[in-house]
């Protein structure tokens, strides 16, 4: 059977390279009690391998109806229901909250639901490049039952989200996502294992949620000091105060000096940062 090309409109890049493939997985650590959600599983490169590690719940979640299609047919065996169809993307919160110990849902992942993953999930993909900086962030921050990640995405990006502070790499995607999660660079993948073959190499990073109660911020507001920091990363605090309305005087009651720059700010400063929100509502 011949398959389609993939899709450039969806950022479709296939790896072929099962040893990869199983190392990814590998990565996940799952276990025989485990719901697992893999994200964009296309041919099936780590779909099959999930299966074979025996999961207790294995969801699907793919744009392109025809890979759903496929990866529905091949998940429900020889004797499968022949009439069932992939679910839509209104079914995401009836199948992450249901029973089944294998679905697809055709959906776009950046716009689903995620707090109804209220349970514990593992989640898995092969992110397209241009949409894994987004659907991290909302996965993240709203995905309550998240207990572990594993995302391949773009070296670039990945190098950004496991960043420290002082460094060159360090931004607004870096804090948002240390502020939920710990970020691991688990091993870097080159462009020649995928078809067709991307431009640039790719991580695979792992992530663990915090535990409750490590960081105290609100999510909104952080969002507003990030991106009103980070669009002035070169000036020094105390001008991005002022520049928003506020003042100098602020950051020092927050033990932050005005002298400092955005990057070389730690994560649980931002925090503070937010919960007094310097920067919300001034710019």
């Amino acid at each position: 059977m011949l398959h389609p090309r993939a899709k450039k409109s969806l950022g479709q890049n296939f790896l072929r390279d099962a040893n990869i493939a199983r190392k990814i997985v590998d990565a996940l650590e799952v276990r025989a009690e485990d719901a697992v959600l893999e994200i964009g599983p296309g041919p099936g490169a780590l779909t099959a391998i999930l299966q074979e590690r025996g999961p207790a719940r294995l969801l699907l979640v793919e744009k392109d109806e025809h890979w759903a299609a496929e990866r529905l047919r091949r998940g429900m065996g020889p004797g499968g229901d022949e009439e069932l169809r992939p679910a839509q993307a209104e079914s995401f919160t009836a199948a992450v909250s249901g029973q089944s110990a294998f679905g697809v849902v055709v959906a776009d992942a950046l716009a689903l639901p995620w707090e109804a993953l209220s349970a514990p999930w593992k989640i898995i993909g092969n992110l397209p490049y241009n949409i894994a900086s987004p659907l991290m962030w909302e996965i993240f921050s709203r995905a309550g039952g998240l207990t572990r990640a594993v995302f391949m995405i773009q070296k670039e990006v990945g190098l950004r989200i496991a960043a420290k502070p002082g460094t060159s790499a360090y931004g607004a995607l870096s804090v948002w996502v240390q502020s939920h999660v710990l970020p691991k660079l688990e091993f870097i993948v080159p462009p020649q294992v995928f078809v067709p073959r991307p431009k640039v190499d790719s991580a695979v990073l792992s992530f663990v949620p915090h535990a409750a109660g490590r960081f105290d911020f609100p999510p909104d507001a952080l969002a507003e000091t990030l991106k009103v920091c980070f669009q002035m990363r070169r000036k020094q605090m105390g001008t991005i105060a002022r520049a928003c309305g506020g003042s100098p005087g602020l950051l020092h009651s927050l033990g932050i000096s005005a002298e400092r720059r955005p990057e070389a700010l730690q994560v649980e400063e931002f925090h503070a940062l937010a919960r007094a929100r310097i920067f919300c509502g001034r710019h």
